[in-house]
């Protein structure tokens, strides 16, 4: 079956970094898009960044872009979420979601599978 599983969340101070990473297995990994979400203590859901199947394209919320890099490796099944000049906003569950199709997007529904999630803190 689809298994996704984050790793690599924690604590850390405002301006530093962390870099997430995003294990697949159960389906054929370089044949879909992936994106990373994230949802905040009494918030919505929200798109953060986005890499189609093959990484030539990507996408970015407007609130990371400059800060987030997303990246993939579909000899590892891997797909990570470099996160520098952290803020305390940033603070959030971060997901791993695969979508049913190719190109980025930033709809949640366009995502079928989904991770547990990994916790980022910022502290200022």
């Amino acid at each position: 079956q689809v298994q996704l599983a984050e790793s690599g969340g924690g604590l850390v101070q405002a301006g530093g970094s962390l870099r997430l990473s995003c294990a697949a297995s159960g389906f054929t990994f370089s044949s879909y898009a992936m994106g990373w979400f994230r949802r905040a203590p009494g918030k919505e859901r929200e798109f953060v960044a986005a890499v189609s199947w093959n990484g030539g394209g990507t996408d970015y919320a407007d609130s990371v872009k400059g800060r987030f890099t997303i990246s993939r490796d579909n000899n590892k099944n891997t797909v990570s979420l470099q996160m520098n000049s952290l803020k305390p906003e940033d603070t959030a569950v971060y997901y791993c979601a695969r979508r049913w199709g190719t190109g980025t997007t930033r709809i949640p529904t366009n995502y079928v599978y989904w991770g547990q999630g990994t916790q980022v803190t910022v502290s200022s």
